[in-house]
C-alpha cells in the first residue's frame, strides 16, 4: 500500500481468491441488522401506523416516500466519504463503529410514538424514518464495500456475499417470529395480536439491541483485515465539483447504470410483496398469528437453499443470467395461490391444506428471490475493478451505496406503492374484511408482474461475465506492476 497520487489495487493476502468460513460468518453476521431494519419496515410499519396508530395511508406512505427520497441523497455521500476516508482504522470501520448505538436508539423511537394526531404523526414518522435510513446507511455502505477486498474471485463473491445476505434475513425472520410468537399476542382489548401496540414497542426495544450487538461483533470481528485494505491517495481538500464529477464519472459505468434500473423495479415489486403479506394472510387467507411465525423459520429454510443455489447458478449460467431465470420463475411461482382464489380453484379458507400450499409456495418463492438477490449483489462487486480500469479509482461505496439505496428501496417504495394501492381500491383502516382483500389482490397480481417483467428485461444490458471480470483484474495487475494507473490523478 502507498500514499501516492494514485490509489492501488487491493493488497490482499495469498489467498485473496478464497474466504474462511469464520471470516464469512463474522462478516455475514452485521447484516442482520440491516434485516431487522428492513424486514421490520416492510412486514409492519405500514400496518402498524396504518391499522394501529390510525395514520391514514396515504400519509403513511408520504412518511415513507420522503423518507426514500431524502436516503437517495444520502446513501452517495456515505459512500463517496467512504472511499476517501483516511484514518489508522481505514476507510470503513470508523463510520461502521460510530453507526452501532446510534442505530439502536432511532430504530427504537420508530415503534414508541407519541400520541400526536395525523399531522404530528405524519411528521414523527418521516422524521424517525430518515433518521433510522441515515444511521443504518452509515454502517451497510462501509461495510457492504469492504466485499470486493474481501476477495477478487468471481464466483467466491457470491458466496461471501450469500452469507451476507443470509445473515440479513436470519435477523429479519427471526425478529419477525419473535413478534408474531412472542410480542404480538392477543389481550383482553385486542383479540388480534397483530393490532396489539404493546407488542410492537417491545419488539422494537429487543430489535435495537440486537442490531447494536450485530453490527458491534462483525465491525470487531474484520478489524484484523484493515492492514490488508487499499488507502485512498492523499488529494487535500477537493472542490465540491471535483467531488461530483469523480461521483458522475464513477456512476456513467453502462453494466453499473443497467444493474441499478433493473434494481430499481425489482425493489419496487418486492416491496410490494413484504408490505402487504401481512394484509393478504390477515384478511385473505385468514391466518392466527401462531400460524403466521411458522412462516418464518420456513423462509430462513429458503434463504438458505438460495445460498446454496447461487453460486451454482453463478457457475452455470453466469451471474447476469442466473439472476433472470431466478426472478421470473420465483414470482410466478410466487402468485399462483393468489390466480387460484381469484378464479374460485383453491380449497376454501380454514382448510387443512391451505397453510401448507401457501407455505410451499412461498418457501419456493422467496429461495429463489434471494438467490436473484445475492446474484445482483455480486455483479455490483465486479463493477468496482470495470469501474476502476476506467478511472483509476475503487469506488465500492459509491457503488455499494447504490446498492444500500436500492435495498432500502425494496421497502421504500415498495410501502409507497402499496400504500397506493390500498388507497385505489379503498381498503378500510379499520374492520377490513376478506372481499376487501380480494379486491387489493385483483390489482396487485397484474402491477407486481409487470415490474419483476420490466426488471427482467432492462438485465439484458448488463455487460460484466467471469471473463471480462478476469481480464480486468490482469488489466489492474499491469498496470500496478508498471506504475501507470492514471498517474495524472
Amino acid at each position: 500500500m502507498t500514499d501516492s497520487a494514485t490509489q492501488r489495487p487491493t493488497v490482499l493476502p495469498k489467498d485473496a481468491g478464497k474466504t474462511s468460513l469464520g471470516l464469512k460468518l463474522i462478516y455475514g453476521l452485521g447484516s442482520a441488522s440491516f434485516g431487522i431494519k428492513d424486514n421490520g419496515f416492510s412486514s409492519f410499519l405500514l400496518f402498524f401506523y396504518n391499522q394501529v396508530v390510525g395514520l391514514g395511508p396515504v400519509l403513511s406512505g408520504l412518511a415513507i416516500g420522503i423518507a426514500l427520497f431524502v436516503d437517495a441523497f444520502i446513501d452517495p455521500i456515505i459512500g463517496e466519504w467512504s472511499d476517501n476516508l483516511r484514518t489508522k482504522w481505514g476507510r470503513r470501520h470508523p463510520l461502521m463503529y460510530a453507526s452501532a448505538i446510534p442505530v439502536a436508539i432511532s430504530y427504537l423511537l420508530l415503534w414508541s410514538p407519541p400520541h400526536l394526531g395525523q399531522t404530528g404523526l405524519f411528521i414523527y414518522l418521516t422524521a424517525v424514518a430518515i433518521l433510522v435510513r441515515s444511521l443504518i446507511s452509515l454502517y451497510e455502505v462501509p461495510s457492504a464495500a469492504l466485499a470486493p477486498e474481501l476477495t477478487t474471485d468471481y464466483n467466491e463473491r457470491t458466496a461471501l456475499l450469500g452469507f451476507r445476505m443470509f445473515f440479513a434475513f436470519f435477523g429479519g425472520l427471526a425478529m419477525v417470529f419473535l413478534a408474531y410468537a412472542v410480542f404480538l399476542r392477543p389481550d383482553a382489548t385486542h383479540a388480534v395480536g397483530q393490532l396489539n401496540p404493546l407488542g410492537y414497542a417491545r419488539y422494537g426495544m429487543t430489535a435495537a439491541i440486537i442490531m447494536a450487538a450485530a453490527i458491534l461483533v462483525s465491525t470487531a470481528g474484520t478489524h484484523h483485515r484493515i492492514k490488508y485494505l487499499s488507502i485512498p491517495p492523499d488529494r487535500g481538500k477537493r472542490s465540491l465539483g471535483a467531488a461530483i464529477r469523480e461521483v458522475v464519472e464513477a456512476a456513467s459505468n453502462r453494466s453499473f447504470l443497467t444493474l441499478l434500473a433493473s434494481q430499481i423495479f425489482s425493489a419496487a415489486a418486492v416491496g410490494l410483496v413484504f408490505s402487504l403479506a401481512i394484509y393478504f394472510n390477515t384478511y385473505l387467507w385468514q391466518f392466527k398469528a401462531s400460524q403466521l411465525a411458522i412462516l418464518a423459520p420456513v423462509d430462513l429454510f429458503a434463504v438458505a437453499v438460495s445460498v446454496a443455489l447461487a453460486p451454482v447458478m453463478s457457475r452455470w449460467l453466469g451471474k447476469r443470467n442466473g439472476t433472470m431465470v431466478f426472478f421470473v420463475i420465483g414470482m410466478l411461482i410466487g402468485t399462483i395461490p393468489m390466480v387460484l382464489r381469484l378464479c374460485g380453484l383453491l380449497v376454501p379458507n380454514g382448510h387443512a391444506l391451505l397453510f401448507p400450499i401457501i407455505a410451499v409456495t412461498h418457501v419456493i418463492s422467496i429461495a429463489l428471490t434471494v438467490g436473484a438477490a445475492i446474484l445482483a449483489t455480486s455483479m455490483i462487486a465486479d463493477v468496482v475493478e470495470d469501474s476502476q480500469v476506467k478511472t483509476g479509482r475503487r469506488s465500492e461505496g459509491l457503488f455499494f451505496a447504490a446498492n444500500s439505496f436500492i435495498q432500502k428501496a425494496v421497502t421504500g417504495i415498495g410501502l409507497f406503492l402499496s400504500a397506493m394501492l390500498l388507497k385505489a381500491v379503498q381498503f378500510p383502516d379499520k374492520g377490513a374484511v376478506q372481499a376487501d382483500a380480494i379486491r387489493l389482490a385483483t390489482l396487485y397480481i397484474p402491477v407486481v408482474l409487470g415490474l419483476f417483467a420490466v426488471s427482467t428485461a432492462i438485465l439484458f444490458g448488463y455487460r460484466i461475465t467471469k471473463a471480462s471480470h478476469e481480464q480486468n483484474l490482469m488489466t489492474l495487475a499491469e498496470a500496478a506492476a508498471s506504475e501507470t494507473l492514471r498517474p495524472d490523478l
